[in-house]
């Protein structure tokens, strides 16, 4: 929900909001994309030609030919490949697009991998972001959704920027970041800016209370992939670090906090 949040306004932007493409294979009431039905309206060529079945909803499914998302069923073949074809058109059109692929994590590198590596060997740009991430939720529905290792996967890629955000600010900061390099020019400082990469973000739907960003943050630990979180809830005595990435780290969070309460032992958490 919060990424979608982000997407939302990120689409509402007058300068650059007109060049995202939400690709939607499925689900995507799931993942709480319904939200922007009525106001990006799914794209059509030949408009809405028939009646929803949600239709008196006030989020009711509706198609436009001026429509901005992309839903294309269950057919994450067809997602990628509009997902190539928007993450190339600045090459191929003189026109960068944004796209931004939102599936279950389980049904990308696992089921379209190679297709994956294909858009990254024709420099495609754009996030692909795997969503209820992990192996703590939807298991009734099958271990198609218990997913652990999208994120190694995509870490064989050398095109694909890889992240497992836990909190909302890291989104943020990694969609922005992902921005920049993707898309900004080179800054006076030496910064780069239309780097051929594809972001790859997992987002999990854990109901656990989004913290505010710290004050202080380490963004740039953050970018890189590791950063002191939390400090040692004993100072003094035996000391530990806990990493953790993505959902696990409110439990690094408890785990810390038990270590300096049952055994004396200090732990700083990073992730």
């Amino acid at each position: 929900m919060a990424f979608v949040r982000l997407l939302r306004e990120l689409v509402k932007d007058p300068e650059v909001g007109g060049r995202f493409v939400p690709v939607i294979p499925d689900e995507a009431r799931t993942f709480g994309m319904d939200s922007m039905f009525p106001t990006q309206k799914i794209y059509n060529p030949n408009g809405q030609q028939y009646t929803s079945v949600d239709a008196s909803l006030m989020l009711a499914y509706r198609e436009s030919e001026q429509g901005q998302l992309l839903h294309e069923g269950i057919n994450e073949a067809g997602s990628v490949g509009s997902f190539t074809a928007a993450g190339t058109s600045y090459a191929t059109h003189g026109q960068p697009m944004i796209p931004v692929y939102v599936f279950y994590s389980m049904f990308g590198f696992q089921r379209t991998g190679d297709s994956i590596w294909a858009a990254a060997d024709q420099m495609a740009r754009g996030f692909l972001v795997g969503a209820t991430a992990g192996r703590t939720t939807l298991t009734g529905e099958g271990l198609q959704h218990n997913d652990g290792h999208s994120l190694l996967l995509a870490a064989t890629n050398p095109a694909v920027a890889a992240y497992d955000p836990a909190f909302s600010y890291e989104v943020a900061h990694i969609v922005k970041d992902g921005l920049r390099r993707m898309y900004g020019e080179a800054g006076p400082d030496g910064t780069l800016g239309g780097e051929d990469l594809i972001y790859y973000l997992t987002v999990y739907n854990e109901p656990y209370v989004q913290p505010a960003e710290p004050a202080g943050l380490d963004v740039d630990g953050l970018l890189k992939g590791i950063y002191r979180y939390a400090p040692s809830a004993l100072p003094d005595g035996p000391q530990v670090r806990l990493l953790a990435s993505g959902v696990a780290v409110p439990w690094a969070l408890r785990a810390r906090d038990m270590l300096a309460q049952q055994w004396g032992v200090g732990a700083r958490c990073g992730r």
